[in-house]
């Protein structure tokens, strides 16, 4: 039986999330950022909301518009601080969203670590610094490490180049990052891409997220050149 999981608008592509989910967004600043579909959880009435990403607050109006609705609640990220913008300093410092700072690699092993079905692992990064508090530790090869859980997420926004009907994904350059690694830790994962190609065309070889991982595609602008680096 075909399975066509192309969705005819963002709207419809996360009008499931409610308000108190947990939502991983792909994106390294702008490259790999699914604009379309932070716009339209930006549009939605969800509130309450646990962002995971790398960036909190940068890569354009999108996700920051997001934080400066106050509709997340907390946010789990490497890079917190964002040149050109201080909607998400603004609000920690008064209180209103939480932050979990965690490493850049150990953010993209604990979210890798969710897909593969791993209940965690050990690494040094972060040993001895306020990161590791109420952790456990063991010593390694001679090296303390830091015990870390896997991310897990209900909803994965991400941007891919091109997809199937099927929900095979392929990226383009940078824009690659986080998202093959959140595709497969989301319960539901939603695909924005730049275009849709007819089943069959795609090479398999050049498939990096395979149509399993992924629940929905929305058809996006086309941002060609500016989707990776």
């Amino acid at each position: 039986m075909a399975v066509d999981k192309v969705v005819p608008s963002a709207a419809a592509a996360i009008a499931d999330i409610g308000d108190g989910a947990t939502v991983m967004i792909s994106g390294f600043g702008p490259p790999g950022q699914p604009d379309l579909l932070i716009e339209a959880l930006y549009e939605s009435s969800v509130t309450d909301l646990t962002v995971i990403n790398n960036n909190a607050g940068a890569g354009g109006k999108a996700i920051s518009g997001l934080f400066a609705a106050k509709r997340v609640r907390k946010v789990v990220c490497s890079f917190p601080k964002a040149i050109g913008s201080t909607v998400f300093d603004e609000l920690y410092l008064a209180g209103e969203i939480e932050l979990e700072l965690v490493p850049q690699g150990t953010l993209a092993e604990r979210i890798r670590a969710a897909g593969a079905g791993v209940a965690g692992f050990f690494t040094p990064t972060g040993y001895g610094t306020e990161l590791a508090e109420g952790k456990e530790v063991r010593v390694l090869d001679g090296r303390p490490c830091v015990f870390e859980r896997p991310l897990v997420a209900d909803f994965a926004l991400v941007r891919a180049h091109r997809a199937d009907a099927h929900g095979n994904l392929v990226y383009r350059k940078t824009g690659r990052n986080f998202g093959p690694l959140m595709a497969s830790a989301a319960e539901v994962t939603i695909a924005e891409v730049g275009g849709i190609v007819p089943v069959g065309t795609l090479d398999p070889e050049i498939v990096v997220t395979p149509g399993i991982y992924v629940d929905r595609v929305v058809l996006g602008a086309d941002s060609g050149a500016e989707e990776g680096r």
